[in-house]
């Protein structure tokens, strides 16, 4: 849930970036977020390239530690802005299978100012 968070989606460099999608997701993942839905590595990493490309010089970072319960994970997030208040929180829910996540909720819960 971290590697999500932080090698994913917080990687400016591509290669990297790259590297830990190929290591955290599924061929085959599925992404949901609020307004779409991701189908397969690829797509994932051309929507986490948007999201940098977007927002630059914001974060993410983890909002309390990881849950796990049998092949699911949780972690809360908050999102804004680097060495600023963070201007979104929500989470991540994950369904993984043999050690990588095939299908990823990513839910928005709270966006300030």
């Amino acid at each position: 849930m971290r590697r999500n968070l932080l090698d994913v989606f917080n990687e400016p460099d591509p290669e990297r970036r790259s590297a830990a999608i190929s290591q955290t997701y599924s061929e085959d993942v599925v992404w949901h977020e609020p307004d779409r839905v991701n189908h397969g590595r690829e797509a994932l990493a051309k929507r986490a390239t948007e999201l940098r490309a977007q927002t630059p010089d914001w974060v993410f970072e983890p909002d309390g530690p990881v849950s796990v319960n049998d092949d699911l994970g949780h972690l809360g997030f908050q999102y804004g802005p680097a060495g600023q208040p963070p201007l979104v929180s929500g989470m991540d829910i994950a369904h993984c299978k043999d050690g990588v996540i095939v299908e990823l909720y990513t839910l928005v819960t709270e966006v300030r100012g």
